[in-house]
This record gives C-alpha cells, sequence and structure tokens, in this order.
C-alpha cells in the first residue's frame, strides 16, 4: 500500500473526527453534520464507494455490540411488545408497503426487487434518535424501545431482504419457504448467542485480568457474527445476545474492567458513528453518477413517494400497533395500567431516521440485478430524506410536545440514595465488625476516615435531590468538598508535572501518580 493510498483511508476519519468536534463543540448534531460533510465532499472524492461486506463485518457488528452492552436486558424485557413489534412487524409492515408503492411505480421491475427496496430501507438506525432522545431528556422508557428496535431490527430486513433477493435471481422460493427461513435464521442466532455468550461470559470471568478481558471483548463482536454467519444464522441477533450477557454480566466483573471497557467502548463506538455518517454522505456520487437523468423529473418523483411511504408506513403501524393490544387485551392493561401518553407515540412515530445499513444492503445488490441503479438512488433518497428531514425536525418536535424525563431524574435520585444508605450501612456493620473481632489492633484514625467516607457518599446521594444546593442556594457540604478537592487534585497536578519537567521524577511515576488522581476525580464527577 503506497503513500497516497494511506492518505485516503485516513482522510474520512480525519474529516469524520474534525467536523464532530465542531458540533459538539457548539451543540449542533452531530450525525446530520457528518452526513452533510459527506454530501459536500462527495464530488471531490468519488472513489468512496461503499463497500457491503465492509459495513456488515467491520462497522455493523461493533456497534450493534456496543449499543447491547451499554442496555439494560432488564428494562429491554420490559418492553419486549413494542419492541418485536417495531423490530419484526414494523420491518415487515414497512417491506410490503414499500415493495407495493415501488411496483406501481416501476410495473417493470420484478416484484421480488420491488420487495427487496422494501426490505433495504425498512429498518431504522436509531443512533441519531438516540442521541437527540439522551441529549433532550426522553423519558427512559421512549429511548429503551428505540434502542431495542435498533438492535434487533437489521436481523429482520436483512433475513428479508437475502429472500427477496433470491426470489428476484429466479432462485423459486415461496412465501412460506420464506417464512420458515426467517424464523430459522432468527431462532438460529438466538441459540448461537446464547451458547457464545455462557462461554465467553465463563471466560472473562476466569481471566480477571482488565487488559486481556477487554482486549477479547474487542474481539468478541467480530468473532460472534463470523461464528453465526458461517452456519447460516443470523450474525445481527447474536451479536446482540452476547452483548446484553456480557453487559448484564460487567458488573460481576473487576473495577478496572469495567473503567477500561467504558473508555475502550466509548472511544471505538464514536470513531466507527462518526465514519459511518460521512460515508453515508460520500455516496451521493457513486449513486448519482450511474443514473440515467433524461428523466430526472420522473426519478425524483419516484425518490419523493418512496421516501414518503417508508415515513408513512411507520406512523400507520405505530399508533394502532401501541393502543390496540391494550384494547384487546385484558393481561396488557393490567401489565401496563397507565397508556402511553400520545406525545411519547408521536415522538416513536416520527423516529425512523434510516442508516448506512440500508446503505450496505443495496450496494451489496448483484451487478446485473434489475434496476439496481435505480434501487440505489431510491435507498440513497430515503437514507437522505430521513436524516435531514426527521433528523433536523427530531429536536423540535421534542421540545414542542414538552416531553421530559424531569420526573425519572428525580426518581432515580431518590432510589440512588436510599441504595447508598443501605450500601453505607452495610459497610459500616462490616468496618464494626473487623474492628471489634480483628486479630490485629487498627488505629482510630483509619477507622474515622473510613467512617466518614461511607457517610459522605450517603449524604452526597441525597443531597443530589435537593440540585446540590443548600437553603437559599447556599452550596451543600458535599458541594463544597468537591469544588474544593478538584482545586487541590489541579495544585497537585502542576507540581507533579512541574517536578517532572525538572527531571526530578520520571514519566513512568508521574503517568502512575497521575492515574490515582484521575480515578479519585473521576468519583468526584460522578458524586
Amino acid at each position: 500500500m503506497d503513500q497516497s493510498t494511506v492518505l485516503q483511508v485516513l482522510l474520512v476519519p480525519v474529516i469524520a473526527i474534525a467536523v464532530a468536534a465542531v458540533a459538539r463543540r457548539r451543540g449542533w448534531p452531530v450525525p446530520l453534520l457528518l452526513v452533510l460533510a459527506g454530501l459536500v465532499l462527495s464530488p471531490l472524492v468519488p472513489g468512496y464507494q461503499l463497500d457491503a461486506g465492509l459495513v456488515l463485518l467491520v462497522f455493523l457488528p461493533p456497534l450493534l455490540y456496543a449499543a447491547a452492552i451499554e442496555s439494560s436486558y432488564l428494562q429491554l424485557r420490559a418492553v419486549i411488545r413494542p419492541v418485536a413489534l417495531l423490530s419484526v412487524g414494523l420491518v415487515l409492515f414497512t417491506t410490503l408497503v414499500v415493495g407495493w408503492i415501488t411496483h406501481l411505480l416501476l410495473p417493470g421491475l420484478p416484484p421480488a426487487a420491488a420487495f427487496a427496496l422494501g426490505a433495504i430501507v425498512a429498518p431504522p438506525d436509531a443512533v441519531a434518535a438516540v442521541a437527540v432522545a439522551r441529549r433532550l431528556g426522553l423519558p427512559r422508557k421512549v429511548v429503551t424501545i428505540l434502542v431495542g428496535e435498533s438492535l434487533f431490527n437489521d436481523a429482520t430486513a436483512l433475513t428479508a431482504y437475502r429472500v427477496a433477493i433470491a426470489a428476484a435471481l429466479g432462485e423459486g422460493i415461496s412465501w412460506p419457504a420464506a417464512g420458515l427461513e426467517f424464523l430459522r435464521a432468527a431462532a438460529g442466532g438466538v441459540v448461537v448467542g446464547v451458547v457464545l455468550a455462557w462461554v465467553l461470559g465463563r471466560v472473562l470471568l476466569a481471566v480477571r485480568d482488565a487488559l486481556i478481558e477487554n482486549s477479547v471483548m474487542l474481539l468478541i463482536p467480530f468473532g460472534v457474527y463470523l461464528a453465526a454467519e458461517s452456519v447460516h444464522v443470523s450474525g445481527v441477533i447474536a451479536v446482540v445476545i452476547v452483548g446484553l450477557f456480557i453487559g448484564h454480566r460487567l458488573p460481576r466483573a473487576t473495577f478496572g474492567t469495567r473503567l477500561l471497557s467504558g473508555a475502550v467502548w466509548r472511544v471505538f463506538g464514536f470513531l466507527l458513528e462518526t465514519i459511518v455518517f460521512v460515508l453515508i454522505g460520500l455516496q451521493m456520487w457513486p449513486i448519482m453518477r450511474n443514473l440515467d437523468w433524461a428523466d430526472r423529473w420522473g426519478l425524483a418523483g419516484m425518490a419523493l413517494a418512496v421516501f414518503v411511504a417508508a415515513v408513512v408506513a411507520r406512523v400507520v403501524w405505530v399508533v394502532p400497533s401501541i393502543y390496540l393490544p391494550r384494547i384487546l387485551s385484558k393481561r396488557v392493561r393490567r401489565r401496563e395500567p397507565h397508556p402511553p401518553s400520545w406525545q411519547n407515540v408521536a415522538i416513536v412515530s416520527w423516529a425512523g431516521m434510516r442508516g448506512v445499513v440500508s446503505l450496505a444492503a443495496a450496494f451489496a445488490i448483484p451487478e446485473g440485478f434489475p434496476g439496481r441503479d435505480t434501487l440505489l438512488f431510491l435507498t440513497f433518497a430515503v437514507v437522505i430524506g430521513t436524516l435531514l428531514v426527521q433528523g433536523l425536525t427530531f429536536p423540535a418536535l421534542i421540545r414542542r410536545l414538552r416531553v421530559s424525563n424531569e420526573q425519572e431524574v428525580y426518581t432515580d435520585n431518590l432510589s440512588e440514595a436510599a441504595a447508598q444508605q443501605a450500601a453505607a450501612s452495610a459497610a459500616l456493620a462490616r468496618l464494626e465488625e473487623l474492628v471489634a473481632g480483628g486479630v490485629e489492633e487498627i488505629h482510630e484514625d483509619i477507622v474515622g476516615q473510613l467512617r466518614s467516607k461511607a457517610e459522605r457518599r450517603t449524604l452526597t446521594a441525597w443531597e443530589r435531590l435537593g440540585g446540590g444546593t443548600g437553603p437559599e442556594g447556599e452550596e451543600t457540604p458535599s458541594t463544597v468538598y468537591r469544588r474544593l478537592r478538584r482545586e487541590m487534585l489541579a495544585a497537585e497536578r502542576d507540581v507533579l508535572v512541574r517536578l517532572r519537567d525538572q527531571r526530578r521524577i520520571d514519566d513512568e511515576v508521574l503517568r502512575r501518580v497521575l492515574q490515582e488522581l484521575d480515578f479519585e476525580e473521576a468519583i468526584l464527577e460522578r458524586d
């Protein structure tokens, strides 16, 4: 690989990080700015055509895995019905609606090819929606539903896509056979995921070495995906199952594993997401240059019709799928006594931004496939249209509907304070046992410091309920403590760096001491 090729490969991540840095500093929506940057640069770098295999192997598994380990298995289990209706029912419904509209617009296109387009544009990518939802403070249940949908809908869409492509190529597959293929791929993905989750969970717990554990975890999504795909089942589902299992077991790992894992996946996920959104925009020129622009208005009309069909199909499906089960089932009403607000339903209905998986599936259409260039263009139109139209209006919709998680934040703080008090009581009781029954004498100053530490953690949790301020806006003792301790840590760092610059301590010593200070400051930030 020559130097010019290396520079071209590095161009996308450099551009992506630079644009993301500007967007984050100014509080702009990062995914949308990245897509716009890609659109602007596309004519300047026409050689950046998306490689479907690269996306489905290099980008999709780690992004799904990172989202899964940060998700709550218990919260997802509580919303399994709406998640299933969105990730399976909505995907299939969108496939049928968009396929039917496409067949009407392009009667010369084989019906199976039209339904292949429906499967391609069916799965929303919730990365942009979830980023906005968390930043603007949407209720946890809404965020969990959007995350759960994004974790599983790719498996449904890719399976439907493969069936439609096979039918269009004349491989003779019937609807019953297609249904059985879908069930086999999904069930097989679950089985492979559960087996590998159990094996990998035992391996990680046996290692007990933060560096080794996180090195293994970096390889897990790729290995699990390849293992599942090698036996022709859903690698997407297998990766999600393993990620949820390991994320659920992560609290039992060592503290070093958790700290390192959070940092590693935050950086890795950020880098992959920024590259992916720039790549979406960069596909404009490779797609546009292969089109016959003699009927440009016809192409524009088709793009608008397919875009509207994809957006409307979600709204048409979401509203009845949320309310009808409550009307038809007493069991649902007993389990969920409070119906979802129409504001939350409206937000879920509008969170339908498509992403790179749709483009990767479109580019994976074999050469010579009927209407391949037109299908690529329509896919690109839906992806860009949903990202720009829905992505730009999504924050405004949330603010307009005045949806927030303020009550959840208060409830979380209340439950955290109670849990901290219970944990601190257990810690103090254990301390008294050790002091009373110890074979060695423990200095009273040490015991006093340990008691003070446990009591301060409890006090901090209760003070958070008041927003960190006391009567008439006065700082609470814990707030004062954190502010003063941060100033002290900054002074310590200045001295340590100066000693290193004066060659009085080595860099290795500096890093070791700074790490201790960093851990303490991280605890202060958490408090």
